[in-house]
């Protein structure tokens, strides 16, 4: 039998004064409430109640024991209740991983809101461009760009973000403008290794996605390394608006081939547990979905 339930058992038994009185506190059969105590006078080996057919009365060690079993399920109790704070309200440390780019100015952002919400929350922030090994490395999230590649992992979408095509005045004025995807054969095309498939733009048509080969004199396995050679004049590049963006908007890149859509860009949150996730990881996560919502 459960050690602690019987301790409950014995206590509402000697608060009650008898074996009757505990049974209808606790809502069970008085044979179960006999059975609870003669369980424990059989595992200390000594016996806890003084019996008579008219009254119920503690021995010395019942005595003893009553105020250590009151103790421990206060504990208990208290245990508990700080177990399910934890569940209900964000604190301790989150570990998160994030991609360069979008960790150091979308997900830092999220992460200094969410930090004025829970002030008993502590973050660590990881950039990197794989996920990683989240059990080894002891993280709680981690956040990935496009495609997964291992379908094992516990994932949630929480946002998409638009691909675009684009390149500066200086570019096109010496190269000309690509008018169909075909037409980027022929163009030098900076790419980012971090999305997937490597080397191989895709647009939609008629006939569903077609992937276009292409090669440039840049390849970085992060977005910074090649926006700033398309924003020098060196080539295309294929990019998230969210990423973008503001050089479109200063005139420093210019979009083409707007006819043509390319698959968006999926933001996932990836987790090691589907099962009891702690608050300061269901709420993190909850936050930046609507964070992420307004901004990529």
């Amino acid at each position: 039998m459960d050690k602690l339930t019987s301790m409950n058992v014995f206590v509402r038994v000697a608060k009650a004064g008898s074996f009757a009185g505990g049974a209808r506190d606790l809502d069970i059969s008085r044979a179960m409430t006999t059975k609870h105590i003669m369980h424990l006078e059989n595992v200390l080996g000594t016996r806890l109640f003084n019996r008579t057919t008219r009254s119920l009365s503690l021995t010395d060690v019942g005595a003893s024991y009553l105020e250590r079993c009151q103790q421990v399920l206060l504990e208990v109790e208290e245990m508990e209740a700080a177990v399910t704070h934890l569940q209900t309200e964000p604190r301790g440390v989150l570990r998160i991983s994030a991609p360069p780019v979008i960790g150091a100015t979308h997900i830092s952002h999220a992460v200094s809101e969410f930090l004025k919400l829970h002030p008993d929350l502590t973050i660590e922030m990881i950039l990197q461009s794989s996920p990683g090994d989240l059990i080894d490395e002891g993280i709680d999230i981690a956040i990935s760009l496009g495609a997964l590649d291992d379908t094992s992992m516990i994932a949630r979408k929480l946002a998409s973000s638009s691909l675009v095509v684009c390149g500066s005045a200086d570019y096109f004025a010496r190269h000309g403008i690509p008018e169909t995807p075909e037409d980027l054969e022929n163009h030098s095309c900076l790419v980012n290794w971090a999305i997937a498939p490597r080397n191989k733009w895709l647009f939609k048509g008629e006939a569903g996605y077609t992937g276009i080969m292409v090669s440039g004199r840049m390849q970085a396995n992060a977005a910074d390394p090649i926006r700033i050679a398309a924003i020098s004049g060196l080539g295309l590049v294929m990019l998230p608006l969210y990423i973008v963006g503001r050089d479109i908007e200063k005139g420093r890149l210019k979009v083409v081939l707007e006819d043509y859509t390319s698959p968006p860009l999926d933001v996932h949150a990836v987790y090691p547990h589907r099962k009891y996730l702690s608050a300061k990881v269901r709420g993190f996560m909850d936050f930046l979905q609507e964070w992420l919502a307004h901004r990529v």
